[in-house]
């Protein structure tokens, strides 16, 4: 975790703890693959992308993203 001064709490020397994303929504997740939304939807849809849903917000757990590009990964290089 990395400390981070928010703008207004520099003046009072205050610092405010910086957290990485647990989990992001769909039009992040869309930038972070470079994949389109409806293949996102595609992708949860077949199981292959975690979702959480929190009312009415979905959201995609940025470690299950990563293991969703891993396992690509892999099941490329086993091709090859």
């Amino acid at each position: 975790m990395k400390d981070k001064r928010a703008p207004g709490d520099a003046a009072q020397g205050k610092t405010v703890p910086h957290y990485e994303r647990l989990a992001v929504r769909i039009p992040v997740a869309v930038q972070m693959l470079g994949i389109g939304r409806s293949r996102i939807y595609e992708l949860i849809q077949a199981g292959e992308i975690e979702t959480i849903k929190i009312g009415s917000s979905t959201l995609l757990p940025v470690e299950g993203l990563i293991k969703f590009i891993e396992t690509r990964r892999s099941a490329e290089s086993s091709i090859i």
